[in-house]
């Protein structure tokens, strides 16, 4: 059986985001339920994290969470919604919520994450740092960096 492939091309980044059928029918799904427009999503084993476009996370999350809890049981995963935005340390804020930032900076290629705590910086991290590669893949989709650092 051979996989339907979408590709959309960002061209302010310059870069191909791929999507398989799987990953188009979540947000076809996503969509309807809840009316916001998603720009991306990106669907791992135990969790779906949902782009959506600025302005449209309240649309997307529902009143008092209700449209997530729908599709959390729908999708049997957790759902996180993140809004996007065109600068690259809000993005990234608003990528690690509910985790709080200190700061982070973006010199040359790389982002340093200035953890609020040690407690903060070890949940940023993770197990053999899978969260922070998470956020690295996700953030490479739009902007120009080669890694993030938690400093």
């Amino acid at each position: 059986m051979q996989e339907a492939f979408c590709h959309i091309r960002y061209w302010r980044s310059r870069m191909t985001i791929f999507l398989d059928t799987q990953t188009m029918q979540m947000i076809a799904m996503f969509e309807q339920s809840t009316g916001a427009h998603v720009k991306d999503c990106v669907s791992g084993d135990e969790q779906v994290i949902f782009i959506v476009h600025e302005g449209e996370v309240g649309k997307a999350v529902g009143r008092g969470g209700q449209h997530v809890r729908n599709l959390e049981s729908k999708l049997k995963k957790r759902v996180k919604i993140v809004e996007f935005q065109s600068e690259v340390s809000q993005f990234i804020k608003n990528l690690v919520a509910p985790l709080e930032l200190e700061k982070a900076e973006f010199q040359d290629t790389t982002i340093f994450l200035t953890a609020k705590d040690l407690k903060t910086r070890g949940l940023l991290i993770g197990r053999g740092a899978s969260n922070l590669r998470l956020f690295e893949a996700i953030v490479k989709r739009y902007f120009p960096i080669k890694e993030i650092r938690v400093v």
